[in-house]
C-alpha cells in the first residue's frame, strides 16, 4: 500500500485490502483472510479467479507465440472473430484492449459510415443521461453524466444527451441535429444499473429506421452472459449497427472489441483504424475459451441465480429496491452504499457501488451455496 501511493497517481479511491490469491468466487488478502468476490473485478473475471480451462487456453498459447501485432494473422483471433460473428449475428470485428477503445471504434465506425452514406455534417451522436462509455477524451464526452466533463474542457464535440425512456425527447434531437447514430447500454451500468424498458429500447429501434440513424449498442459490462442473455441487446427485439464488449470477454486479459454489423462490415479500410495490442493471440485464446462455454445451461445458471438474489433482497429490511438484469444488479439500500459495502468487507464479502447503489457483478458459475452466504451477509448489512 506503502509503494502504491507513493509510486502511483492517485485515481484510484482503493479499499484497504491487497489481495493476494483467489479460487473460484474466492478471494484472500495477505494475512489469510477469505472474502466471497462479488464484483469480479468490474465484471471481467466472469468464472472466477484460477479457472482451470481459461487457464490452462492461456498458457498453451503462451507456449506458442505471445504477441505479433497485427501485420501477421493469428490463428486465435481469426477463431475468435468467427465464434464472435456466428453467435452474435454480427459480421466483422475489430480487436482493441478496452471497453474505452471499443466504443471510440465504434464512434470511428458510425462517423465515418455517415459521412459517406449521408454527409459529412451527419456526426452527431446520441447518448443517454447517466450513461457511462470510457474515459478517453472522446468517451467521456459521449458520457452522459456532467460531472465526469468538468474538468476535461473542451470536450470532444459532436455528441448530444437525452434521457432515458423519452422517446420523445430523442426523436426531438434528431429532427433538430444532424444526427449519425444512437448509443447505448441497455443496462447503465456507472450510472446506478438502471435497465432499459423495452417499449423505450425497440422505440429507438424504429426511430433509428425512420431516420437512417445507426444503433450502437455498448455491451461493455453487459454483455458475454451477464444480463442472462450472450448480450443484452438479445432480450429486446432489435438489430444493432454497431456493438462493442470488453470486461468479461478476456475472462481476466485485456481485450476490446467492436463488432459490426452487415451495413457497416466494410466501413473501415486500411489504416482508418489500428491497435498494436489488440488481437493479442493470448488474449484471444483466453476469449476463445470464455466465449465457448457461454452456452443455455451456463446462461439458464445466470437466471437461476439472478432469480435468488432478486427474491432475496427486493423486500429484506433496509432494502428500498433492486434493479438490473441477470447478475449485474444494483441494490438501493437505505443506509449509504458505502457503508454497506464496508460492512459487509468487514465480514468477508466484497461489493462494488454504482451512484447510491450496491453493485453486485459476481462470477455467472458462482456456486449457490457461496452466493447465499453473500447474500445473507449482504442482508445483514443493509438491515444493521
Amino acid at each position: 500500500m506503502k509503494l502504491d501511493e507513493q509510486y502511483i497517481a492517485g485515481t484510484y479511491a482503493r479499499f484497504p485490502v491487497t489481495l493476494v490469491s483467489g479460487k473460484g468466487s474466492l478471494a484472500y488478502d495477505e494475512s489469510g483472510k477469505e472474502y466471497i468476490d462479488m464484483g469480479t473485478g468490474i465484471g471481467v473475471n466472469i468464472f472466477g479467479y484460477g479457472d482451470e480451462e481459461w487457464k490452462n487456453a492461456v498458457k498453451e498459447q503462451l507456449d506458442k507465440v505471445q504477441h505479433t501485432s497485427n501485420l501477421y494473422y493469428t490463428e486465435p483471433g481469426a477463431k475468435l472473430a468467427k465464434m464472435l460473428c456466428e453467435k452474435s449475428g454480427m459480421s466483422k470485428v475489430f480487436y482493441c484492449n478496452s471497453g474505452a477503445e471499443a466504443n471510440e471504434t465504434a464512434i470511428k465506425a458510425a462517423r465515418k459510415y455517415q459521412t459517406e452514406y449521408l454527409g459529412p455534417e451527419y456526426y452527431n451522436i446520441i447518448t443517454l443521461n447517466n450513461s457511462f462509455h470510457g474515459r478517453t477524451l472522446t468517451t467521456l464526452s459521449a458520457t452522459g453524466q456532467e460531472h465526469y466533463h468538468e474538468l476535461f474542457q473542451p470536450l470532444t464535440p459532436g455528441f448530444l444527451y437525452a434521457d432515458a425512456e423519452d422517446l420523445d425527447g430523442v426523436e426531438k434531437l434528431i429532427n433538430e441535429n444532424k444526427v449519425a447514430a444512437i448509443m447505448f447500454e441497455c443496462v447503465q451500468g456507472e450510472g446506478g444499473v438502471n435497465d432499459l424498458s423495452k417499449e423505450f429500447v425497440e422505440g429507438l429501434q424504429k426511430l433509428a429506421d425512420r431516420y437512417e440513424v445507426l444503433l450502437v449498442v455498448d455491451e461493455v459490462q453487459t454483455g458475454n452472459g451477464r444480463t442472462g442473455k450472450l448480450y443484452s441487446y438479445m432480450h429486446y427485439d432489435i438489430r444493432p449497427d454497431v456493438v462493442s464488449t470488453a470486461k468479461g470477454i478476456g475472462g481476466g486479459l485485456p481485450l476490446g472489441v467492436c463488432m459490426l454489423s452487415k451495413k457497416l462490415e466494410n466501413v473501415f479500410a486500411p489504416g482508418d483504424n489500428g491497435s498494436t495490442f489488440g488481437g493479442n493471440p493470448v488474449c484471444c485464446a483466453g476469449a476463445l475459451n470464455v466465449l465457448s462455454r457461454i452456452d443455455d445451461k451456463l446462461l439458464e445458471g445466470v437466471k437461476e441465480r439472478s432469480d435468488y438474489i432478486v427474491s432475496e433482497l427486493q423486500n429484506a429490511p433496509g432494502v428500498k429496491s433492486v434493479t438490473g438484469l441477470g447478475l449485474m444488479l444494483g441494490v438501493e439500500t437505505e443506509k449509504p452504499a458505502k457503508e454497506v459495502v464496508a460492512k459487509c468487507m468487514e465480514n468477508g464479502v466484497l461489493c462494488l457501488t454504482a451512484k447510491d447503489k450496491v453493485r453486485l457483478l459476481p462470477a455467472l458459475n458462482i456456486p449457490m451455496d457461496i452466493l447465499k452466504t453473500a447474500v445473507e451477509v449482504l442482508k445483514n448489512a443493509c438491515a444493521d
